[in-house]
């Protein structure tokens, strides 16, 4: 005897027939409402408890984290399918000692010891045998040879703990006369600047506040533990030291990430107090809500990521970054998510849209949905191995390559979709329905890496940088004003782009402070990936490098908001023109 089938396995369209025929039946009428109303409620009930396990499963996301995806980022693609099933094999059909093989391969790598080299910051010392040489006698008895160089050195590393910042205090002898009275003090040792804090102390700060996400109160009680005290205003003054010597840059960079070919845009949600006292007088209907933009520019083959924290969303900083834009130049390619609030309103842009995003939808809701959801997430995954073969290839052979290879897939992926709208096979409210409906309506943004060169699959390039302003909201909470906001942005980006374009963030930033006054002079020589050239030119030159506390502030004291004044950079930089 069959089992009876299990009512949230019943299909809709179904429920629907049986209802019509119903109504088409001998029952009473009252008897064909109660029975419509029933079988209306079941449907319902389906939709509900479908709803509650992908509620369920976000929430789970969102408190213990997405967990590992099992699912093969390199699905099996249709051409390799048909070559298996030619000759007659199988990715199932494999023999226990390629399976075993497989599975070896796909293990991930364990975490073994690190290399020597990988200690590019470790000081150096050379230990050489004070009673031997090269081309001694062998010490061995018996032994006839003589000694070489073998130039491959035995290496041990010896890693020791030191405070964040230290400190060295110089007492030096006063001598005063007994008759005059006159005070003489010794001399500090040759190369011993008389500023108090040395460029490595400002920027190790700035790091372990803007890139760990070290809050001011907690490295204050650190560096008390070391006995070398740091207070909280004393470390945001010495990140101001840090903006304004790299703001000249980072107004460089806008300028060369408004020229962009590419640019991917994302919002993250942000607190500043200033603004939230801001909102209480605020009129009704006027905007309360503040956000972080991370936008991500590729300029010829360089990255440049900025940051913009305010009112303002991900499209409305687009604006403001494209009205510095040449006007001989294409419009240029725009990535994000489907939000209205992430595109240009004013300036044209080719609209690339998420793949990632449409994915995550299906993946939300796979447990309720494994069959449909699986043929779109392997479809996907087909795509995207395609994409990860064109990596080496140029813009205009990778958009030959996906239309010769991933336009089938998709193609046939979309005929699948609409099919399944089409024949009534899903119902519209469910969560597969809305799936279906968000990759339907957005295809054309979706699968823009079709019919654009040089268009990417998904935002994820924005949505990694952006971490890093979610660690310093895990941590510091909050900034207390757009100024301090205005700060941690700058110090963000200059960051962000240092890690991208493979540049030591801590050399970079000692670089500009260093070297303040040059930086100002001619910013386009001190950016991450020519930084290094521009520091041996002004060493070559000898010219004595200047403190940036020696040179008038750009960003100012005593809450200047630095937001106003990167706007108004023209007037910015002729203050102190060098």
């Amino acid at each position: 005897m069959s089992q009876p089938h299990d009512p949230a396995a019943t299909d809709r369209s179904e429920i629907e027939a049986l209802i019509a025929r119903l109504e088409a039946g001998t029952l009473s009428e009252s008897d064909s409402r109660l029975m419509s109303r029933l079988l209306r409620l079941l449907v319902k009930l389906i939709n509900v408890v479908e709803q509650k396990n992908s509620s369920l499963s976000r929430l789970k996301r969102l408190l213990f984290g997405p967990g590992s995806d099992t699912r093969s980022p390199a699905a099996t693609t249709p051409e390799e399918k048909k070559q298996d099933a030619a000759s007659g094999t199988s990715s199932s059909s494999s023999s226990t000692s390629e399976s075993a093989d497989t599975t070896v391969e796909l293990k991930r790598k364990g975490h073994g010891r690190l290399a020597a080299a990988a200690y590019s910051g470790a000081v150096v010392v050379e230990c050489t045998d004070p009673t031997l040489n090269v081309g001694d006698s062998c010490p061995e008895q018996l032994c006839t040879g003589h000694l070489y160089d073998t130039h491959a050195p035995a290496i041990l590393i010896r890693l020791t703990g030191q405070p964040l910042v230290g400190a060295t205090r110089y007492e030096q002898e006063v001598l005063r006369c007994s008759a005059c009275q006159t005070r003489f003090t010794a001399a500090l040792p040759s190369g011993v600047p008389p500023e108090k804090y040395d460029a490595t102390a400002d920027v190790a700060i700035a790091l372990a506040k803007y890139q760990a996400g070290l809050p001011f109160h907690r490295l204050a009680r650190v560096q008390e533990g070391f006995g070398v005290p740091l207070p909280e205003s004393v470390q945001f003054a010495r990140c101001e030291v840090v903006a304004d010597a790299a703001l000249p840059v980072f107004l460089h960079l806008r300028k060369m990430a408004a020229q962009a070919e590419l640019l991917h845009a994302d919002d993250t949600r942000v607190k500043i107090l200033s603004c939230l006292k801001e909102n209480k007088h605020l009129a009704e209907g006027e905007r309360r809500g503040v956000q972080t933009t991370g936008i991500v520019a590729r300029v010829d083959g360089r990255q440049i990521v900025l940051y913009e924290s305010g009112r303002r969303h991900a499209g409305e900083n687009i604006d403001e970054l494209l009205r510095h834009r040449a006007s001989h130049l294409p419009p240029p390619k725009q990535m994000g998510d489907a939000l209205s609030s992430n595109w240009s309103r004013e300036f044209e842009t080719i609209i690339c849209k998420c793949l990632a995003h449409a994915r995550r939808q299906f993946v939300e809701i796979e447990a309720a949905f494994p069959a449909e959801c699986a043929r779109v997430l392997n479809d996907l995954a087909t795509v995207y191995r395609y994409d990860a073969e064109t990596r080496e290839m140029s813009d205009g052979a990778r958009l030959l390559y996906h239309q010769q290879h991933s336009g089938p897939v998709l193609a046939a992926l979309r005929a699948w979709i609409s099919k399944q709208i089409e024949e009534r096979r899903v119902e519209p409210n469910s969560s597969l329905g809305r799936a279906f409906a968000y990759i339907s309506k957005h295809w054309e943004g979706l699968t823009r890496v079709l019919d654009v060169a040089g268009a990417p699959l998904d935002n994820n390039v924005v949505e990694r940088a952006l971490k890093i302003v979610v660690l310093h909201r895990k941590n510091a909470l909050f900034f207390r004003t757009e100024h301090g906001a205005a700060i941690g942005d700058l110090l963000f980006s200059l960051i962000e782009t240092c890690h991208l374009n493979g540049t030591s963030a801590w050399d970079y930033l000692v670089s500009l402070v260093r070297h303040a006054r040059e930086v100002r002079g001619d910013p386009s020589r001190w950016l991450p990936w020519n930084a290094r050239d521009g520091a041996s030119q002004e060493a070559c030159s000898l010219k004595e490098t200047t403190h940036s506390s020696e040179l008038a502030p750009l960003f100012g004291k005593a809450g200047e908001l630095g937001v106003t004044m990167i706007e108004e950079h023209g007037e910015l930089l002729r203050r102190e023109r060098m």
